[in-house]
């Protein structure tokens, strides 16, 4: 029996958790709920996150668990700024029950992947996803009537020239409408879909999708998707590129690359499928077209 196994059957135990944090950016993180920093595996395991876990449940099968992890923000670990701008998407987590009197005795309880993160009142709380869960995960292409590629990428092969293309400078922000500069004589929703990519300030480098675009007066208006809002202030700058709303028509019409078009724009619908039925039409399984 290890030392470990030893302590967890004693009458009397000394546990905490502690989460390793895997970021994309190939940063570690370690927190811990024990109210002193622990050391083990290279990493050091911060108290100060006050973070605690939810009930743990594990399933047989293939159904995926989600445990919750709630913390409070701070300006040194966790902060709100890291979280809107998605650095913490997708990170892996591992989850370990630790002797904090003896942090070499511990034991992997899970892997995860952080899931939604959401913020009230100071705190955050993150969903913790099992392996499983990326089996819920759509793989490879749907078959549907819009198009699923992105303006200008490899599959949609859109040579996008200086016409389909603008650079500004943010005026002010007004909620999730920026007010920027003219963007030229581009008409009312030619960037609508499109993309802002930042080129100055704390959003260098962020990018973010345009939900409607209108000219106002010698300005423009571009409504921003902003559940991953980028920090973003008065003179910055950014480029903007035209929307595509995935049509057959619009490709066509807007774009003249109706030969890339990713989507199946002649697939039949339900109407196609039951319009062959009428009352006065027996219907015995035999083919209906001879």
């Amino acid at each position: 029996m290890s030392g470990f196994e030893a302590h967890l059957a004693a009458d009397v135990t000394t546990l905490c958790h502690c989460w390793r944090l895997n970021l994309r950016d190939g940063t570690v993180l370690g927190f811990t709920d024990h109210d002193r920093t622990l050391e083990f595996n290279g990493t050091t395991f911060a108290p100060e996150s006050g973070l605690s876990a939810s009930e743990a449940r594990s399933s047989l099968g293939l159904t995926s668990d989600v445990v919750d992890v709630t913390g409070a923000l701070s300006a040194v670990d966790i902060t709100e700024a890291d979280i809107v701008a998605g650095r913490y998407d997708g990170a892996d987590v591992e989850t370990y029950l630790v002797n904090w009197q003896a942090a070499d005795e511990h034991r992997l309880l899970r892997k995860a992947v952080i899931g939604r993160i959401t913020r009230k009142d100071g705190q955050f709380t993150a969903e913790l996803e099992g392996l499983q869960a990326k089996l819920d995960e759509t793989a490879g292409r749907t078959v549907r009537r819009s198009c699923d590629a992105e303006l200008g990428d490899a599959r949609c092969r859109f040579a996008l020239g200086a016409s389909h293309k603008a650079s500004g400078t943010l005026v002010e922000m007004k909620g999730d409408t920026a007010i920027v500069s003219s963007l030229g004589s581009h008409a009312d929703g030619w960037f609508t879909g499109g993309i802002v990519t930042w080129t100055s300030g704390a959003a260098a480098g962020r990018r973010e999708r345009v939900e409607l675009h209108r000219r106002n007066g010698s300005r423009s208006e571009l409504k921003l998707w902003r559940e991953t809002a980028a920090p973003v202030a008065g003179g910055d700058t950014f480029t903007v590129v035209a929307g595509c709303d995935k049509s057959f028509s619009t490709c066509r019409d807007k774009f003249s690359n109706v030969k890339n078009f990713q989507g199946f724009p002649h697939l039949p619908g339900n109407d196609a499928a039951y319009g062959y039925a009428t009352e006065s039409q027996e219907h015995d399984g035999r083919p209906l077209v001879p």
